[in-house]
């Protein structure tokens, strides 16, 4: 049996947490699933755990006690922590924001949704980054969405 992905969430929302892991179930790739529901957790987690990072991060942007947008420039400008592939999972992102994000580093972004959207993004971006070895989007591929499965 293959090693499981380490998958980690950064979400404040009880209910995406629960969502989340419900829709990693339904999938076929093994994973471990940790979550903290804020930034400085994230944070503080990562800086503890350098010998056993996370293979993917998904990020929510609004999140108290620090920003998802701050991780994400405090991640990639850590030599410990930067090659994380980084996530951004949120409700709603203008184009403009998006850009920004992209240029802090994040390898896609997935909006959120429904658990049966959520369960066709994620096996459409595992697929992605398992296939191109969690190289990052060109910027015209950041945004995933399960439409482009179909």
């Amino acid at each position: 049996m293959e090693k499981p992905l380490l998958i980690m969430l950064a979400d404040d929302d009880d209910d995406d947490r629960y969502f989340f892991a419900q829709a990693l179930e339904a999938l076929t790739i093994p994973t471990t699933l940790v979550t903290v529901d804020n930034g400085e957790k994230l944070m503080h987690y990562l800086l503890k755990h350098t010998n056993k990072l996370p293979d993917i991060l998904f990020l929510d942007i609004n999140m108290p006690r620090k920003k998802g947008s701050d991780c994400l420039k405090e991640i990639k400008s850590n030599k410990d922590l930067k090659k994380i592939p980084i996530i951004i999972y949120s409700t709603c992102l203008n184009e403009e924001f998006l850009d920004e994000l992209y240029t802090l580093g994040a390898h896609y972004c997935m909006q959120k949704s429904d658990l049966s959207e959520l369960i066709k993004d994620l096996k459409y971006l595992f697929q992605i980054l398992l296939n191109e070895n969690f190289k990052r989007a060109t910027r015209e591929g950041f945004i995933i969405h399960s439409q482009q499965v179909l």
